[in-house]
C-alpha cells in the first residue's frame, strides 16, 4: 500500500476500510501530472478499540495509531503523533460509532428519544476538524442519523462544522450505485475549508433495489451476489457456520432472496408468522442475483443475509450457513489480503461498521478531484440534493 500523498487524519478508523479507500481513490483515474503521487496518504489513526486498530496496523504497518476515547484525545496530540501541525492535514476522515444511529436496536428507550451517549462523539468529530484546521473533511455514517429522530442531532454538528469555518453537505449514498455488490446506503458528509461546496459523485452503476424497480440502462448493471461470491463455492467450510436451532428448518425452506415472509400465508413456505410482524433481515437469504443486503455488524442468530445455498449437517439435513469471511470481504469489495484481527464475531463487527470500498473510494476520489489533485474533476452530480445552506441551523447548533 502506498506511503504518499497529503496527510490524512484518521478518527473512529475501525479496521480501516475507509482508510483504504483514501488510500486507493485514484484507482480508474488519472493522476494529477503535476502532483505524481497519489493524492492522500493516512498520517495517524486513532480508534477506540484495540483490535481494530491491530486489523488497521496489519494493513497500513507504517501508520501510527493511537488507541484512545477520543473524548480523552487532544487534537495536539492527535497532530503530533502525525507528524503535523495545524492547518497542515489536507483531510480529516472518520465514522463515529453508528449504534446510536442504526435501525438495529430501536427497541432501546435511548436509541427513540436520540440519547445514547455515544452520539456525542459526533461532536468530538467536529472538535478535532475545527481545532486540526484540515483543507477539507468526510465524516460518514447509517442513513438513521437523517431520520427524523436523530435529525436534530445531524443539524448541530453541521452547524458546528459551517462555524468551524467550513461548508458542509450531506448526502445519503447506495454503494451499489458505485460498484459494490451490496444495498448499504451510508450518509456522507462533506466540507472544505476554503467554502466551496463538494459536488457528490454521480452514480456508476444501477439496478433494483429493496425499494425501487428502476433500472438506469444508461449505467452499468449492479454487481450481483452471484458475482462476487459465485466463484467462492463450495469454498472452505468455517466453525459455526451451519445454522442449527429453533428456526432451522424454517430458515432452510426460504428461498433465495426471500425472508420469514415466505412462511405467512401469503407465500409458498409453512403458515407460521404473521405478515409484516419481523425486521426484514429476519431468515433473510441472499439473492445471487442482486446486490447483498447490508452486512450487519451485530447480527442475531436468526438476521440474514444468509448465503442463498444450503449445506448439510452431520445428520445428512439441509441447512442455511453464515457468510464466511472469504464472502463478507467481497462483499465490501475488499481485497482478499485485506487482513481482519479476532475472532468470528470480531470480523463482522469491523465489516459491518465499515465503508464498502467501491463508495470510499467514489466519494473521497470525487473529493480529490475537486481538490485538483486529479484529473476528472468533472465527475459529479449537477442534482445535488440534501443540501446545508450556511446559517440556516445556527439557532438550532
Amino acid at each position: 500500500m502506498t506511503t504518499e500523498g497529503r496527510p490524512v487524519l484518521s478518527l473512529f478508523s475501525g479496521a480501516g476500510c475507509l482508510d483504504l479507500a483514501v488510500d486507493r481513490c485514484a484507482e480508474g483515474r488519472d493522476l494529477d501530472e503535476e502532483a505524481g503521487v497519489h493524492p492522500f496518504s493516512v498520517a495517524v489513526a486513532t480508534d477506540y478499540e484495540a483490535k481494530a486498530l491491530a486489523s488497521l496496523s496489519a494493513n497500513f504497518p507504517s501508520v501510527p495509531t493511537i488507541c484512545a476515547d477520543i473524548r480523552e484525545l487532544s487534537t495536539r496530540e492527535l497532530l503530533h503523533t502525525g507528524g503535523l501541525a495545524k492547518g497542515e492535514a489536507e483531510l480529516v476522515v472518520g465514522g463515529p460509532p453508528c449504534t446510536p444511529f442504526s435501525k438495529s436496536g430501536f427497541w432501546l428507550e435511548e436509541k427513540r428519544s436520540s440519547s445514547d451517549p455515544n452520539a456525542s462523539l459526533l461532536d468530538e468529530y467536529a472538535r478535532i476538524v475545527s481545532e486540526a484546521r484540515p483543507r477539507a473533511f468526510v465524516l460518514e455514517n447509517v442513513q438513521g442519523l437523517t431520520y427524523a429522530t436523530h435529525k436534530a442531532q445531524l443539524h448541530r454538528v453541521l452547524g458546528q462544522l459551517e462555524r468551524a469555518g467550513y461548508r458542509p453537505r450531506y448526502r445519503v449514498l447506495v454503494a451499489a450505485d458505485y460498484g459494490d455488490p451490496q444495498l448499504r446506503r451510508r450518509v456522507f458528509v462533506v466540507g472544505r475549508r476554503d467554502g466551496v461546496e463538494f459536488r457528490f459523485p454521480e452514480p456508476t452503476h444501477s439496478g433494483w433495489s429493496e425499494h425501487t424497480r428502476a433500472f438506469d440502462r444508461t449505467k452499468k448493471p449492479y454487481v450481483t451476489a452471484r458475482q462476487a461470491i459465485g466463484s467462492l463455492l463450495p469454498g472452505e467450510p468455517e466453525a459455526g457456520e451451519i445454522v442449527e436451532g429453533t428456526y432451522a428448518d424454517l430458515l432452510a425452506e426460504v428461498p433465495p432472496g426471500q425472508n420469514y415472509l415466505w412462511h405467512t400465508e401469503r407465500y409458498g413456505g409453512r403458515d407460521v408468522f404473521k405478515w409484516r410482524s419481523r425486521y426484514w433481515t429476519f431468515l433473510l437469504r441472499l439473492d445471487p442475483d442482486r446486490p447483498s443486503s447490508t452486512l450487519q455488524a451485530q447480527p442475531g442468530p436468526w438476521v440474514g443475509p444468509f448465503h442463498w445455498a444450503n449445506v448439510t449437517n452431520e445428520d445428512g439435513v439441509a441447512r442455511a450457513r453464515r457468510l464466511r469471511v472469504p464472502e463478507l470481504l467481497r462483499l465490501m469489495s475488499l481485497p482478499p489480503e485485506f487482513v481482519l484481527q479476532g475472532d468470528r464475531s470480531t470480523v463482522q463487527r469491523q465489516l459491518g461498521n465499515a465503508v464498502p470500498l467501491e463508495l470510499g473510494k467514489a466519494v473521497v476520489g470525487a473529493l480529490a478531484s475537486q481538490l485538483g489533485l486529479l484529473s476528472d474533476a468533472d465527475a459529479f452530480n449537477e442534482d445535488q440534493e440534501e443540501l446545508f445552506t450556511p446559517g440556516l441551523l445556527r439557532s438550532s447548533a
